[in-house]
């Protein structure tokens, strides 16, 4: 007796793995984008004057969270 084989099944399979990788990919380079923001902004916070270092820690404060998150979404 033939066994029917369901290429369907296979091929959605497949595609959903192809889908995974490249968010992955995707969410990489984003937490790379994300990180050397990061480091510009705690380098310009270096060198800011007084009044103008609050703007940064709260710009590094919004990306520290995002690459916190982001590293979370990699996690799973």
């Amino acid at each position: 007796m033939a066994e029917i084989i369901h290429l369907d099944e296979f091929q959605a399979a497949r595609r959903q793995t192809r889908r995974r990788a490249a968010t992955h990919a995707h969410l990489e380079r984003a937490v790379a984008i994300l990180k050397e923001n990061l480091a510009d902004a705690a380098a310009a916070l270096r060198d800011a004057p007084p009044h103008g270092q609050n703007e940064l820690l709260d710009r590094v404060e919004k990306l520290a969270a995002m690459v916190r998150y982001a590293a979370r979404m990699l996690g799973d």
